[in-house]
């Protein structure tokens, strides 16, 4: 039976899929027969009408922009990417920004800027207390990674309660998923309790964050820092205030990417699981939203 692949870069995919597989038939277009799909962020309503649909695989991380289209056909197993080598993308990437916060390197960039020489103090590792919010395929590896390095770590997903200890933690890392529990997660409520001086890294999902109430936050100095790789809007729009924020560092959605090569062994993994009838990997579980 045919497999459609639908979204973003379908072409590239189309070319690494025959090549991998080349007993398999792949199309760009639906067709009868269709049992398997996959797909990177394909439009709403692309996913109706194939009655034999037996997986969708997503080549992303985040499966929130599909749980949203109300046509996606509610019985089907959603598989979402867990990609190694993203996933070791993400470690680096949030441990380049705690690192940062600790050893004051943002403000150090800036006094560069200005030609002006101050050391700033220098806690130790275990000084620095780090909370990581989600605690699943992601976070539990960020969370190991700055343990090793000698960070005082604490995590938190909401199975752990209503509301995560914000109060205590030097930088908070933020690696939740996006469900509507979660949807603008770091509002002005939840930013003052964080401790006075610390800083936020949100590598999840810009939906995470009510932009204005963290720009207050910032622009009072309650926060001391935010490193953002995802917003609202993206392309983060031209003349934005985060752009030229002092206390805000931008990344344009880079701090992990899915690595085509690895990503493939996934893709195929779960088709061959699939043909063979053996246990499908990564399902989303639809009524958590991850």
């Amino acid at each position: 039976m045919p497999v459609l692949i639908l979204g973003a870069d379908r072409e590239a995919w189309l070319a690494a899929l025959r090549e991998a597989m080349p007993d398999e038939r792949f199309v760009l277009e639906p067709e009868d027969g269709i049992d398997a799909a996959v797909v990177a962020n394909p439009p709403p309503g692309s996913l109706q009408g194939l009655p034999k649909l037996r997986l969708i695989q997503s080549v992303w991380a985040g499966v929130d922009r599909l749980l949203q289209d109300p046509t996606l056909p509610p019985d089907v197993p959603l598989a979402r990417m867990v990609d190694p080598a993203m996933n070791e993308a993400m470690v680096h990437t949030a441990l380049w920004a705690v690192l940062s916060l600790h050893r004051s390197f943002f403000e150090l960039a800036a006094q560069q800027r200005e030609q002006r020489w101050q050391q700033p103090l220098q806690p130790r590792a275990a000084e620095w207390r780090v909370l990581v919010l989600g605690r699943g395929e992601l976070g539990g590896r960020v969370a190991d990674a700055l343990e090793l390095q000698g960070y005082a770590v604490s995590s938190w997903r909401s199975s752990d309660g209503p509301e995560p200890p914000l109060e205590g933690a030097d930088t908070v890392v933020n690696l939740l998923p996006l469900t509507p529990a979660t949807r603008g997660f770091f509002d002005a409520a939840r930013l003052a309790r964080m401790k006075p001086g610390a800083s936020l890294v949100n590598l999840a999902r810009g939906a995470h964050v009510v932009e204005a109430d963290l720009l207050a936050a910032l622009d009072t100095g309650r926060l001391r820092h935010a490193v953002l790789d995802v917003f609202e809007t993206e392309p983060l729009p031209l003349g934005h205030r985060l752009w030229t924020h002092p206390r805000v560092t931008v990344l344009p959605h880079c701090a992990a990417q899915t690595d085509p090569r690895s990503a493939l062994e996934v893709v195929v993994a779960n088709l061959r699981a699939l043909r063979a009838g053996e246990p499908l990997r990564h399902l989303v579980d639809r009524s958590r939203g991850y």
